[in-house]
């Protein structure tokens, strides 16, 4: 089973389950705005995945943050407060597959995973 966590307005989670759609692929798609995500998940996916991948540093979310939160995120703990409480700051998409996790979209990179 494939799961596709994210948000729907987000652009770049958009084309993600518009590339699924058009490549055939079943999945499931978890928002996590009005599911959230639990400490379980974000601890399975901070062994597989840098949390300089796994958290944006990038969006208004974090740049809002004060500096104490920001530092406390550079540790797997800190961070996995910080996506529990706010799950903006995760970066998107994050795609689960066969006991696998990848962040973001690349065309290039699912249709290898894929064998598309």
């Amino acid at each position: 089973m494939i799961t596709l966590y994210g948000i729907p307005n987000c652009n770049t989670v958009k084309k993600a389950r518009q590339w699924l759609a058009d490549n055939g692929i079943d999945y499931i798609f978890h928002d996590f705005k009005k599911q959230g995500i639990d400490a379980a998940h974000l601890q399975a996916w901070t062994a597989q995945v840098p949390l300089a991948k796994l958290v944006n540093r990038q969006g208004t979310t974090w740049r809002a943050l004060p500096d104490d939160s920001k530092a406390a995120a550079d540790e797997t703990a800190g961070a996995i407060a910080l996506m529990l409480d706010k799950p903006s700051v995760i970066k998107r998409p994050v795609l689960e597959w066969d006991g696998k996790v990848g962040v973001g979209f690349s065309e290039a990179d699912w249709a290898e995973r894929f064998g598309k």
